[in-house]
């Protein structure tokens, strides 16, 4: 599924600190598969999976009044999260 993104200097700056990019980090929301992405707030969703180069993520963020992701926080997983998101069906 395709989505806009809006990108400010705050959030890019945020996955910058992470060493993201935001072509992974579109590539996750764009790409989720079950049980992702999951409610986790309200208009709050989270997202996991593996880019195409391999690396596992996580994504929050929120749809904007427009439609368009705003994402709030992206980070790589952890070894065991990565391990648990392996297993998933």
């Amino acid at each position: 599924m395709w989505f806009d993104f809006r990108w400010i200097a705050w959030n890019l700056d945020k996955i910058d600190q992470h060493g993201l990019h935001r072509d992974e980090v579109e590539f996750i929301v764009c790409n989720a598969q079950r049980p992702y992405p999951h409610r986790s707030g309200p208009n709050k969703w989270t997202g996991r999976g593996f880019t195409q180069g391999g690396r596992a993520l996580q994504v929050i963020y929120v749809f904007d009044d427009d439609g368009a992701v705003f994402v709030i926080h992206a980070r790589p997983l952890t070894r065991n999260e990565r391990l648990r998101l392996r297993k998933m069906p």
